[in-house]
């Protein structure tokens, strides 16, 4: 890649912790030497609702090794919820143990403390659970429609009248699109190492938002938040399912208490399946219409999922549909169906990445009915007002993208009728997809630390709680201090995931980039403002650090920052955009099919750097691949556990199964969006793109598959399309 200049942002540079990680010396939550640490692990539940009648402990007290069995008879007592159906946040309490009864198949009901991990794996098989079923389990979606109910928590929306825009359409589409249960599976398992002393809490653990986690220990167990700390200085994926502190957290913060020693707990592949969040099921009916010009009438998006029976939580598949394109008429509802099942909760690019399956599948389909081209379609019902919020957008480079992705991709090649592009026993087909993702700006604090070295370099240190979770975040922040404080890269070390450090926002929802660097530039620009006024020197007068440091005649300084959003902010949309085209090939005989080439255009404000934002766009590519292909987690209709609970039969892409792929950043500056004009783009990578896909399976086949994910059976058993005409 080419780069923009040897410091500051911009520049394509290797990542900053990379040597630490290759080396091994980069400390995941489970890998902190704590001395006289223990272990313990969380025994699940075999029912999906019902009650525990007895427990019987004795076999594995009897084990050497074995220090405590914990369960809700001998737990300590922690905060509980006030009320059912309480919605989850990423601050939430997480009370665990503290009854006997049991809400989902795999809720921990136990926890089995020992010397070492193998005691404590072995001795919880033996503890044994009596239980008294409840038969008014639910645990079929498809059976369970009449008890799905409207939350209370403002989400429908609407403008206009659908009826009335109905009625004008010359042409309407009406379709539901499928989403199934899918699973976060980050290489590194959830895993946390927690002690207490003189009545305080240390924790290493797995964690995007260390602020947020600190208040979900405080608040469960009662205790001033400024008596916990925790670390999560490195974490090797979370996609959301690290943003909140999960049961198992809590356990081990308990047994500590308990047993007086430093426990850790490491949540298995197995029970990140029924103990760490999941994105729920969601059935999506989508109705559009159009005039014979292209023009947008009316776009209703109507959602049902589920949730816990004893949480709530809404994925938001109609937040794009409620601003991607300019339509008067609009109407956005949820349902939820409560669930004998684990409480899902956010996914990357929750809604965005399943809701724009079921908007731009629904998109193209009327592009198809109306004889248009799917991004003139699109480009003709472009918009630079986000009609939901009224306000306009602060940037769009929507059409931009659309345009460049289609001449890099070559769509002039498409032929608009599926089925005839064909190489042997091959159908070929082309796709696109538009994507948004919202680009959150969030309050954050930082800290930079100036010491003058005896070889006259200036080396800077930049503090914040905020995480990287494999997205880059050491080396933007890096790359940040090197351009406001005009040294080299090699001159900055970032600490990052400590809760004594600066607070932020943490990582999740997009917001990472903009919120961390903005936060360490107003740090840095603070130190030198402050360098600069000790001295009377104008804040205009171009003076090296190292220089201002002498002539304050100190060897160190250090100075705080925060960064927020601004008033303006407030008065427009915050949005990054782009397009997803996708090449498919389909064998006719057996419907199995390859993703050939993607390319992926993006407009996400200032890149800071080309090699780690091009890793967000692979990555999120891969997922949204992934959606199509083959994720999906299968629930056992009887009992109610999980059929997928490994990676042998929960499959998720592999390189075999990927394209060629381009990526393209548009150069922009959104200084609405913040002084630096960042604008997030890890969850922009993934939405659409399932789409994209399938759409080209319909250039390629004449069939709609409306039902996620793509198999060759289904592609097989499906009818070609009415109007299609495949020879």
């Amino acid at each position: 890649m080419n780069t923009v200049k040897k410091s500051g942002v911009g520049q394509a540079i290797d990542r900053v912790e990379g040597h630490l990680k290759v080396t091994g010396k980069a400390k995941y939550a489970s890998e902190f030497p704590v001395e006289n640490k223990v272990y313990a692990q969380g025994i699940n539940s075999t029912i999906a609702k019902g009650e525990i009648v007895s427990i019987d402990t004795s076999e594995a007290e009897k084990l050497d090794g074995v220090l405590k069995v914990i369960t809700y008879k001998n737990a300590e007592k922690l905060k509980t919820f006030d009320k059912e159906m309480t919605a989850i946040g990423t601050d939430s309490i997480a009370p665990v143990l503290q009854s006997n009864k049991v809400n989902y198949y795999g809720e921990y009901v136990g926890l089995v403390v020992a010397e070492t991990f193998e005691q404590a794996q072995y001795a919880a098989r033996l503890v044994k659970f009596e239980y008294k079923k409840d038969p008014s389990a639910v645990i079929k979606f498809e059976e369970s429609r009449s008890k799905a109910y409207t939350p209370d928590n403002g989400s429908n929306y609407s403008r206009g009248d659908m009826q009335k825009g109905l009625s004008e359409a010359d042409v309407v589409v009406e379709q539901t699109y499928n989403t199934p249960i899918e699973h976060h599976h980050p290489m590194e398992l959830h895993a946390i190492i927690a002690s207490w002393e003189n009545g305080k809490v240390m924790a290493y653990a797995s964690q995007q938002m260390v602020d947020d986690a600190t208040i979900a220990i405080s608040s469960t167990f009662q205790i001033p938040k400024k008596d916990v700390r925790v670390v999560s200085a490195f974490v090797g994926g979370g996609f959301g399912s690290k943003l909140n502190l999960e049961r198992h957290a809590i356990m081990a913060v308990m047994a500590a208490k308990m047993v007086g020693r430093p426990v850790q707990v490491t949540v298995t592949r197995t029970q990140m399946f029924t103990n760490t969040g999941m994105r729920q099921q969601n059935e999506q009916k989508m109705r559009i219409g159009a005039k014979n010009d292209g023009m947008l009438t009316a776009l209703s998006h109507e959602t049902l999922s589920h949730t816990s029976t004893n949480m709530e939580y809404q994925e938001p598949c109609g937040m794009v549909s409620k601003m991607l394109y300019k339509v008067p008429h609009n109407e956005v509802t949820y349902k939820l169906i409560p669930m004998n099942i684990q409480t899902p909760f956010a996914m990357r690019a929750p809604g965005e990445a399943t809701g724009s399956f079921a908007l731009e599948s629904a998109m193209d389909e009327m592009a198809w009915k109306l004889k248009m081209d799917p991004i003139d379609f699109r480009i003709k019902n472009d918009t630079q007002t986000d009609l939901h919020e009224n306000r306009p957008f602060s940037s769009r480079l929507l059409v931009e993208c659309l345009r460049i992705g289609a001449d890099k991709f070559g769509w002039k090649d498409r032929k608009m009728e599926p089925g005839t592009n064909k190489k042997g026993n091959w159908l070929i087909g082309y796709g696109v997809s538009a994507a948004s993702r919202n680009s959150p700006y969030q309050r954050t604090y930082s800290k930079v630390i100036l010491d003058l070295e005896d070889d006259g370099k200036v080396h800077a240190t930049i503090q914040m709680d905020g995480t990287d979770i494999g997205t880059g975040s050491y080396t933007i922040i890096a790359q940040t201090a090197s351009e406001y404080l005009k040294i080299p890269v090699e001159q900055v070390s970032v600490e990052l995931g400590d809760s004594n450090f600066p607070v932020t926002p943490g990582s999740g929802g997009s917001w990472g980039a903009a919120s961390y660097c903005n936060g360490a530039r107003a740090a840095c620009e603070n130190a030198v403002k402050g360098l600069k006024d000790n001295r009377n020197i104008p804040q205009d007068e171009n003076v090296a650090l190292a220089e201002l440091l002498k002539r304050n005649q100190i060897k160190t300084f250090e100075a705080e920052g925060m960064a927020e959003p601004s008033k303006e902010f407030e008065e427009y949309s915050v949005f990054s955009f782009g397009a997803n085209f996708c090449e498919v090939w389909v064998d006719k005989d057996t419907g199995m099919y390859r993703i050939k080439r993607m390319v992926n255009v993006g407009s996400a404000g200032k890149i800071l750097n080309p090699k780690t934002a091009y890793g967000q766009i692979i990555g999120g590519l891969t997922m949204g691949a992934g959606m199509v292909i083959a994720e999906k987690t299968q629930v056992e209709p009887n009992f109610g556990n999980f059929i997928t609970r490994s990676f042998a039969d929960y499959h998720v892409p592999v390189n075999l199964d990927l394209a060629n792929i381009d990526v393209v950043f548009l150069p922009e500056e959104d200084k609405i969006a913040n002084k630096m004009g960042i604008k997030g783009i890890g969850e922009l990578g993934i939405t659409s793109v399932a789409a994209s896909i399938a759409n080209a399976i319909f250039n390629a086949t004449g069939k709609r598959m409306r039902d996620l994910p793509i198999t060759p059976e289904k592609l097989i058993e499906a009818e070609v399309e009415e109007g299609v005409a495949i020879s």
